[in-house]
């Protein structure tokens, strides 16, 4: 069983930065194969991103956040982050920190990948 928890939402205006933590326990880093980042906004499906395979390192963006956000592991593998800079407000989104146990030697970006979850940070972005 993996517990994540999520931290550093806010609210910020247009252009700024911030950065989303999610600590992970409950299990041993080598379980947790994929982790990610999704968000969902009043009215939207919730939408993937980005990920990153544990195992190798390797990460997938959505495409609308590609060059403004990055998303890394830390040292001891057990907390994720999602440094966000270049923040629009459509970019305003509860935020969830995810992680799978099934190894597939990469990360899709779809919620039905991914079978835990936390309980998620606002993020809001002003004009």
């Amino acid at each position: 069983q993996v517990q994540l928890v999520e931290s550093g939402g806010g609210s910020v205006q247009a252009g700024g930065s911030l950065r989303l933590s999610c600590a992970a326990s409950g299990s041993t880093y080598y379980n947790r194969y994929c982790m990610g980042w999704f968000r969902q906004a009043p009215g939207k499906e919730r939408e993937g991103v980005a990920a990153i395979y544990t195992v190798g390192g390797s990460t997938v963006y959505a495409d609308s956040v590609k060059g403004r956000f990055t998303i890394s592991q830390g040292n001891a593998k057990n907390t994720l982050y999602l440094e966000m800079n270049s923040l629009k407000p459509e970019d305003t989104a509860m935020y969830y920190c995810a992680a799978s146990a099934v190894n597939r030697g990469y990360c899709p970006l779809y919620r039905e990948s991914f079978g835990y979850w936390g309980q998620g940070t606002q993020v809001t972005v002003s004009s």
